[in-house]
């Protein structure tokens, strides 16, 4: 029996191309065609005048309608794919801080000695604007961030990663990460620290070489959380009153947060 095979797959879009490209040519050359047995058919001088006035108006409107095409219908479907997009990528993050890192960021924040420097910069509140977040971006940036890995439960913070490995590896998966650079990156760093946490045994008498290695990836993890945190948290203050809410009550950044509503 002979067994079919497809085509290797740099082919097929060629192959596309061509046949495009012969039916475009076919259907010029039947319009010229056309064109010819008019002017056989129906000789004298004002019907061939005719013709051309009737082409030249032809190829004006074509003209036209495919500048309105281009410049307004498409963009017009460009512009709601990209919100489609838009909302698609904000349940993505969603999800990875109700999962992951809304908990991550306040295991990772404790490390930090310097933290207090910055804290009061990092609380939303529900009367912050776009320049708040800017300056909280702003502060966050010029921030020095100082680890200090005995601050750090690593032996909790390597179970939670390992246990929630699967989700990161996933998340790296979807496409529509692809357009956010920032969080992928974030993944990355996030994933990158859980295989640090799950190849050492034990973080006990650690060597200093050591200790500054991993401080490092710490850093790493927790400073781009952060700026991620910021822009998720400034996405639902605009779109989801009512998350905001929760995420502003919860700040795993506010020592002093507290879910419960009190006014």
């Amino acid at each position: 029996m002979q067994r079919y095979t497809l085509p290797p797959p740099s082919e097929v879009p060629v192959k596309r191309q061509r046949s495009e490209l012969a039916i475009i040519i076919g259907l010029l050359v039947l319009g010229a065609v056309l064109y010819a047995l008019r002017w056989l058919l129906f000789p004298g001088a004002a019907l061939h005048n005719e013709m051309w006035r009737f082409l030249v108006g032809d190829v004006a409107f074509l003209v036209l309608q495919v500048a309105l095409v281009t410049l307004l219908v498409d963009r017009m479907l460009r512009e709601r794919e990209k919100q489609s997009m838009l909302r698609k990528l904000n349940m993505v993050i969603g999800a990875f801080f109700s999962e992951l890192g809304t908990e991550l960021l306040g295991r990772l924040a404790v490390a930090d000695a310097n933290l207090d420097q910055v804290r009061p910069s990092l609380i939303p509140e529900h009367g912050w604007t776009d320049r708040s977040y800017a300056d909280a971006r702003a502060a966050l940036v010029a921030h020095h961030v100082n680890i200090e890995l005995s601050s750090c439960d690593l032996e909790t913070l390597k179970v939670l990663l390992k246990d929630e490995k699967p989700f990161l590896l996933n998340l790296l998966g979807n496409q529509t990460l692809l357009e956010h650079e920032a969080f992928t990156e974030l993944l990355w760093a996030v994933t990158h620290l859980a295989e640090e946490l799950e190849a050492r045994t034990t973080f006990s008498d650690m060597p200093a070489p050591d200790r500054i290695h991993l401080a490092g990836d710490v850093k790493r993890a927790y400073t781009q959380l952060v700026l991620q945190w910021l822009e998720y948290v400034r996405h639902l203050q605009v779109q989801y009153p009512y998350l905001f809410s929760l995420a502003v009550r919860v700040n795993p950044l506010d020592p002093d947060a507290n879910a419960t509503v009190t006014e």
